[in-house]
């Protein structure tokens, strides 16, 4: 007979291997992403050159955080910490705002989300809710 601690058990490892599959497949993106850096930051003469520079910059960013994500995972027992999706979710907004930056009111949305999240992770780190 199965248990529900058995199916739990199985499924937590499904998770665990799909977890470990992503983590190779972004680190692979970053290795990526470091030899496309390397090709814009090589190519100058142009000024788009530095808003790709920056946009790979973030972008980067972001495959460490998600890959940060991923160890923080297995190093808290099998919890994703509520703050590294805060971090993720900020470095997106400013990439947005990086890439489409033409219409002042989408800009000033984007930075009210940014301020949003802010808070949101300042209310994280407080004492009430921190469980690490």
């Amino acid at each position: 007979m199965i248990t529900g601690t058995r199916i739990a058990t199985a499924l937590q490892m499904v998770l665990n291997i799909g977890l470990l599959v992503l983590a190779v497949i972004l680190i692979i993106f970053l290795g990526k992403e470091t030899i496309h850096l390397a090709n814009v930051l090589l190519n100058t003469g142009e000024q788009a050159s530095s808003y790709l520079l920056i946009e790979g910059i973030v972008i980067y960013f972001l495959y460490f955080e998600f890959i940060a994500l991923i160890v923080k995972y297995f190093q808290s027992g099998y919890h994703f910490p509520l703050r590294y999706f805060i971090y993720i979710g900020i470095t997106a907004i400013i990439r947005l705002i990086i890439v489409d930056h033409k219409n002042p009111f989408d800009t000033l949305a984007y930075s009210a989300a940014i301020l949003i999240l802010v808070a949101t992770l300042w209310l994280a780190n407080s004492n009430r809710l921190k469980r690490e």
